[in-house]
């Protein structure tokens, strides 16, 4: 995919895609973390400490349910 920055004021813009946007569940809302590694940009989903209990539980959630099935699997 090839983007094109827009002039927003005195800034640029990246306009993102639906698409792109539905697929990593990113909202109006959603903060986002931008850093680079010297030649490329990385704009990710920052993880706030409430979506990072969230994925705790349901990991936790999961390895209660599925214990004996993941150690079966292991073994």
């Amino acid at each position: 995919m090839i983007k094109r920055l827009s002039k927003h004021g005195n800034s640029m813009a990246l306009v993102l895609d639906r698409g792109l946007l539905d697929l990593l569940d990113i909202k109006p809302e959603t903060p986002l973390k931008v850093t680079t590694d010297g030649e490329c940009l990385i704009l990710s989903p920052a993880h706030t400490t409430r979506r990072r209990e969230a994925l705790k539980a349901a990991l936790k959630d999961g390895n209660r349910r599925y214990a004996k099935t993941l150690k079966n699997l292991a073994g």
